[in-house]
C-alpha cells in the first residue's frame, strides 16, 4: 500500500529532515517568497511581553501591519478589534511566562483560533531578536504550518490544576517549616529527630509544643510519647536534654506558627478541591472483557498504605467516578499520582494518537538525532519538564519492593540496566497503562511476580536453544533419563 505524502509539519515533528534539508528550509523561510505551501490563512503573530504586546498581520491588511498594544484590558480589547478589522481568523503566540494567559482567554472568547506555541520550536534561526521581527517570524511560521499547538485542558480541569498546584506548594512549604523546626532543635542539642522518625507526627508535635509552653523536664517531655514509638522513654529523655537558647526557642516558635498556617491553607484547599471535583461530570467506560480474565496465579489483595498529605475526603471514589476507571488498581499508582494525572491532563486522551505518542509527549521516550540517515545520538531522554512524568517516575521507584508483576519487571530492569534507566522505563510503561485505561477502558489485572519470573525463564530457555542450535548443539534436560 502506498503511503500518503506527509506535510511539512509532519516531517518536521517526526525529525526526518537531515541537516542539509533543514538548512535549505531555513534559507527558504528567510526569503521573501519561500515557495512553501500555505497551510493557514488570515493569520496574525503576537509577541507577548510584560508591559506590551506586538501584533503583526499580513502585509496589505493595514497601513501599519505591525502595531504595539499595552497589556491592560482596554488595550487588549483594542487589539481584538484591530485584528477583526484586518480579517484575522487565527492567532499564534508563544507561551511566555504567565503573560499570555489573559490575552489567550480574551482572543479565544472573541472567536479566534489561537495557537499557543512553545518558544523552543520558534527560535531555530539566529538574528530574530526584536519584538517586531519576532511577531513577523511567528506569523510566517504559522502561515506555512510549521508550529504545533500546545496542550491546554478544559476550563474545569484548569481550575482543578491551579488548585492542585497551589496545594502542592503549601505542602512543600509545610515540609520546609518541619526542617526549620529540626534545625532549631539540633542547634539547641535537642536530638529529637534521632529518637523518632518524624517530628511532624503526634509525639513530635506534642513534645515541641510542650517545649514552647515552657516545659524543660526531660521525663515529662518523654511521657508525651505515643505507644507506637519504638524509642524507649529512657532514650527520649537523653535526647531531650538541651541548652534551651532563647534565640533558637524564638526561631522554633516562628517555625511552628508557619507550619500551622500552611496546614490551615492545605485544609482550605481540600475543601475547595472537594467542591471542584464534585462539579466534574462522571465518565462511563465499558471495560474490555478480554482484559478482565483472571490471572493464572492467585494474587493477593493490593496493600493500601496510609499516606500523608492526602486530602481529607474520599478522593479515590471521586477519581474513579470522574475517570471512569480506577487508576489506583495499577501497582505504584496511588491517589496522589492519579490526582496529578487528572489535574494536569484531564480525561480526554484522544489528543494523543497512540500510547507511544503519549509517552514521547511526556518526555519518557529516548530521543534520537539523525543526520544523513545516520544516528548521531541516542539514548538520552528529552529535557521536558512535566509534572505527570515526575509523578510517574516517583511511582515507578516505589515498585522496588512490590510483590507484583510490575514489581518483578522493575527489579529485572534494575538489575540489567541500572536504577536510572529502569525508573524511566517503568515510568513509560505506567504511562502506557494509564493511556490504555483512559482510551480503551482496559482494566489492569495484576498477574503476580511469579508469572513474570516464569515468562522470563521461558525467554531465557528459548534464547539458549537458539544459541545452541547456532553452534550445532542441542539442549538436553538434566532430569531426562540417560
Amino acid at each position: 500500500m502506498a503511503t500518503a505524502k506527509k506535510s511539512t509539519f509532519q516531517r518536521l515533528s517526526q525529525g526526518q529532515l537531515n541537516r542539509k534539508q533543514r538548512r535549505e528550509l531555513e534559507r527558504r523561510l528567510n526569503a521573501e517568497d519561500p515557495g512553501l505551501e500555505i497551510v493557514n490563512r488570515n493569520v496574525a503573530g503576537i509577541d507577548v511581553g510584560n508591559e506590551s504586546h506586538f501584533a503583526a498581520v499580513p502585509p496589505g491588511r493595514d497601513a501599519r501591519p505591525v502595531q504595539e498594544f499595552g497589556s491592560w484590558t482596554a488595550d487588549l480589547q483594542r487589539m481584538v478589534g484591530w485584528l477583526k478589522a484586518c480579517g484575522i481568523e487565527k492567532v499564534v503566540m508563544q507561551s511566555t511566562g504567565v503573560y499570555w494567559i489573559a490575552l489567550f482567554d480574551l482572543l479565544e472568547a472573541s472567536g479566534f483560533q489561537v495557537c499557543l506555541a512553545n518558544a523552543r520550536y520558534t527560535k531555530n534561526l539566529p538574528g530574530r531578536k526584536s519584538d517586531v521581527q519576532e511577531s513577523q517570524w511567528l506569523l510566517k511560521l504559522h502561515t506555512y504550518g510549521l508550529l504545533r499547538n500546545s496542550f491546554r485542558p478544559p476550563d474545569q480541569i484548569r481550575a482543578v490544576r491551579s488548585l492542585w498546584r497551589l496545594r502542592d506548594r503549601h505542602v512543600k512549604e509545610a515540609a520546609r517549616a518541619i526542617q526549620h523546626m529540626q534545625k532549631s532543635l539540633v542547634t539547641m542539642n535537642v536530638q529529637l529527630s534521632n529518637a523518632i522518625s518524624d517530628i511532624s507526627g503526634l509525639t513530635g508535635q506534642a513534645i515541641i509544643r510542650a517545649i514552647l509552653a515552657g516545659e524543660r523536664d526531660p521525663a515529662k517531655l518523654a511521657s508525651l510519647r505515643d505507644g507506637r514509638i519504638k524509642a524507649s522513654p529512657e532514650e527520649l529523655m537523653h535526647s531531650l536534654e538541651g541548652n534551651w537558647r532563647e534565640d533558637m526557642l524564638f526561631e522554633l516558635q516562628q517555625a511552628v506558627q508557619a507550619y500551622d498556617f500552611y496546614r490551615k491553607q492545605i485544609a482550605a484547599c481540600d475543601q475547595r478541591l472537594q467542591q471542584l471535583m464534585a462539579s466534574l461530570p462522571s465518565r462511563e467506560m465499558e471495560v474490555s472483557p478480554s482484559t478482565t480474565k483472571a490471572a493464572t496465579q492467585p494474587v493477593g489483595k493490593k496493600k493500601s498504605h496510609k499516606q500523608k498529605n492526602v486530602p481529607g475526603f474520599d478522593l479515590r471514589s471521586e477519581l474513579t467516578r470522574i475517570c471512569g476507571v480506577d487508576l489506583t488498581s495499577i501497582d505504584g499508582i496511588d491517589v496522589m499520582t492519579a490526582q496529578t494525572v487528572l489535574a494536569e491532563l484531564g480525561t480526554d486522551f484522544l489528543r494523543w494518537e497512540e500510547e507511544a505518542h503519549f509517552a514521547a509527549w511526556l518526555g519518557l521516550s529516548p530521543s534520537r538525532d539523525i543526520s544523513g540517515g545516520k544516528v548521531l545520538r541516542q539514548g538520552t531522554l528529552k529535557k521536558v519538564k512535566n509534572r505527570v512524568a515526575t509523578a510517574l517516575r516517583i511511582a515507578a521507584n516505589t515498585l522496588q519492593f512490590s510483590d507484583s508483576y510490575l514489581g518483578a519487571r522493575f527489579r529485572s530492569l534494575r538489575t540489567r540496566r541500572g536504577a536510572p534507566k529502569a525508573i524511566k522505563a517503568m515510568a513509560r510503561y505506567l504511562a502506557c497503562l494509564i493511556y490504555r485505561m483512559f482510551l480503551h477502558g482496559q482494566a489492569w489485572v495484576d498477574r503476580g511476580a511469579r508469572e513474570f519470573e516464569n515468562k522470563r525463564a521461558q525467554r531465557q530457555f528459548l534464547t539458549l536453544q537458539r544459541q545452541a542450535a547456532a553452534q550445532g548443539f542441542k539442549l538436553v534436560s538434566a532430569n531426562a533419563p540417560a
